[in-house]
C-alpha cells in the first residue's frame, strides 16, 4: 500500500491541477508514469492555443459562464463549480463542505427524493460531484438535447435545497462510513492526513477534506444549511459547458434557468490564515501490518499557479517532470533502473491551489532496502541535480512531452471542462490556461535551476509508511 495525497473527495473521481490535467500526469505515486518521448521536436507554440473556440459570459446575478464547443459527438458536459471548499469551512466544522456535497442530492420541493439522479439515469447520462480544499463541483454528461433540463435542475438546487433531520442524520453516517473505509482502514491515507497536518500547522489545508471523525459526528442540518446559504449563490459559481453546443444557445439556456436564481449572499474575499515558516525537520511515521509496500515521502511547500512569480510555476512543473515525472526521470533511472534499490520513485508538483502549492517526492524501496537508505539515495539524486544542473536536452524533452500532452487533453470534453473549472476556482483565468503551452516553452534551464535552488534546499516534511518489525507485530497480535 502506498501513500497518496488526497486531492479531493468524490463519488467516483478525484480532482487534478492545471499542469497535471494538461499533461496527463497523476498526483498519486500509485499512478503510471506519464508518456515520455525519446527525441524532442519543435512545436509552433505561438499557434497552439488551448480550447481556442471558448467563449465567456457573465449573467446579471454574477454567474460566470464558460462554453467550450466540441462538435465531434452529440453530447454535452455540464458542470457547476462553487468557489468554496474544505479550506473555507468554519473552525470546528471540518468536513461540512463534503457533507453538503452529499446532501445536495437529497432533493428540493420541485425535485424531491433524489429525483435529480434518477432523471440523469433515465436519460442515459452520467453524473458525479467532488469536493476539494478550494472548490466543490457537480457535473452531468448527457445527450445535448437534455442540456436545458440539467441546467433547470441544477439551478433549482442552487437555492431550493430541502434538508430534514430524517435525511441529514443517515447521510452523516454514510460519510462516517466513507471515512472509515477510505481513511481509517487505509495506512497510506492515514499517513497522508498526518503529513498534511504537520505540513500545514496554521493553514486550513492541514485539515482533511472529509473531516476529522469527531467533527463529522457533530455536523447537523443547521451547519449544512448555514454553509449552503453562505456559499451556494450564483455570484460564487462558475458554469462550464463543453460539447456539441453553440455558445449563444448555451447563454440563452443559462439566462432562462440560472439567470432566475437570486444572489443569495456575498461570500466575500477568500482569506485564509497564513502558514508561518518553521525551522527544522518535521517527520511522521506510520507503522501498520496492512502495509504491503513501504514508502518514503517528502513534501515541500512551494508557490501555486495562483501565487507564483512569473515563470516560477512553469519552472516547477518542468523540474518535477525532469526529477521524477516519467520512467526517464532522474529519480526513476537512478533508484529503479541503475541502483535497483527501489520499486518506484518519482516527484509531482501540486500546482492548482488558491494558496500554497506542494512539491512532493516519493520512493518505495525493495524489501531488502530500508526507508532510511532510500531517503539518503533520494537526497543524493537531488544533490546531484543541484550541483550539476539540467541539460538542454532534458529540458527540451520535457517541454516536448508536456506540450504534446496538451494537445491530447483536448480529445476529452469532460477533461476540457474540468481543466477550466479547476483553474477558475483557484485564482487563474481562461487566458492563463490557454497560454500555458507558450509559457512552458519560454522556460529556460536557468529558470528551472533557480526554483530548484530556492525550494529543493529547504527542509522537507518527511513521512515513512512502514511495516512493523516482527517483535512489534507479535506484541500487537
Amino acid at each position: 500500500m502506498q501513500f497518496c495525497l488526497p486531492q479531493s473527495l468524490s463519488r467516483t473521481s478525484t480532482a487534478f491541477g492545471l499542469a497535471l490535467a494538461l499533461t496527463g500526469f497523476a498526483l498519486s505515486p500509485n499512478a503510471a508514469f506519464a508518456r515520455d518521448t525519446s527525441t524532442p521536436s519543435l512545436f509552433d507554440v505561438a499557434a497552439l492555443e488551448f480550447a481556442p473556440d471558448l467563449r465567456q459570459f457573465t449573467l446579471d446575478n454574477g454567474l460566470q459562464i464558460v462554453v467550450i464547443p466540441d462538435h465531434r459527438a452529440p453530447v454535452a458536459t455540464h458542470m457547476i463549480w462553487y468557489k468554496v471548499g474544505a479550506a473555507d469551512e468554519p473552525e470546528g466544522q471540518s468536513g461540512v463542505a463534503h457533507f453538503l456535497e452529499h446532501l445536495m442530492f437529497k432533493g428540493t420541493t420541485k425535485h424531491p427524493d433524489g429525483e435529480f439522479s434518477k432523471t440523469v439515469a433515465e436519460i442515459g447520462g452520467q453524473e458525479n460531484a467532488f469536493t476539494s480544499a478550494d472548490y466543490t463541483a457537480y457535473f452531468q454528461k448527457v445527450g445535448k438535447e437534455h442540456l436545458a433540463l440539467m441546467m433547470e435542475m441544477e439551478a433549482d438546487r442552487m437555492h431550493n435545497l430541502i434538508l430534514t433531520d430524517e435525511v441529514v442524520k443517515p447521510e452523516r453516517d454514510v460519510v462516517l462510513e466513507e471515512r472509515r473505509s477510505r481513511v481509517d482502514t487505509e495506512p497510506g491515507a492515514r499517513l497522508g492526513e498526518a503529513l498534511s497536518a504537520i505540513t500545514f500547522v496554521n493553514h486550513p489545508y492541514g485539515s482533511p477534506i472529509i473531516g476529522w471523525r469527531s467533527e463529522i459526528e457533530a455536523l447537523n442540518k443547521e451547519a449544512a444549511l448555514a454553509f449552503y446559504d453562505r456559499f451556494y449563490t450564483p455570484n460564487n459559481a462558475i458554469l462550464v459547458v463543453a460539447g456539441d453546443v453553440e455558445p449563444d444557445e448555451v447563454l440563452d439556456m443559462a439566462r432562462n434557468t440560472y439567470g432566475k436564481v437570486p444572489r443569495r449572499a456575498e461570500p466575500g474575499v477568500r482569506s485564509r490564515p497564513a502558514e508561518p515558516p518553521l525551522a527544522g525537520l518535521r517527520r511522521t511515521e506510520l507503522q501498520d501490518p496492512r502495509v504491503t509496500q513501504e514508502q518514503m515521502s517528502q513534501i515541500r511547500l512551494v508557490p501555486s499557479d495562483a501565487t507564483a512569480a512569473e515563470r516560477e510555476a512553469e519552472a516547477l512543473e518542468l523540474l518535477s517532470y525532469i526529477l521524477g515525472g516519467t520512467s526517464n526521470s532522474r529519480l526513476y533511472k537512478a533508484l529503479v533502473l541503475d541502483q535497483k534499490t527501489a520499486l518506484g520513485a518519482g516527484s509531482y508538483y501540486q500546482s492548482t491551489a488558491l494558496d500554497h502549492g506542494q512539491f512532493g517526492i516519493y520512493a518505495s524501496p525493495r524489501p531488502d532496502v530500508s526507508l532510511e537508505d532510500i531517503e539518503r539515495q533520494v537526497n543524493a539524486v537531488i544533490d546531484d541535480l543541484l550541483d550539476g544542473g539540467i541539460s538542454e536536452e532534458e529540458l527540451a524533452r520535457a517541454k516536448h512531452s508536456m506540450i504534446a500532452s496538451t494537445i491530447y487533453a483536448q480529445d476529452s470534453q469532460s477533461s476540457l471542462a474540468r481543466i477550466f473549472g479547476t483553474a477558475l476556482t483557484t485564482g487563474l483565468t481562461v487566458k492563463d490556461v490557454q497560454s500555458w503551452p507558450k509559457r512552458i516553452q519560454e522556460v529556460t534551464a536557468d529558470d528551472v535551476m533557480s526554483v530548484a535552488k530556492t525550494y529543493l534546499v529547504r527542509d522537507p516534511v518527511i513521512g515513512y509508511l512502514r511495516k512493523p518489525d516482527n517483535d512489534q507485530a507479535e506484541k500487537k497480535s
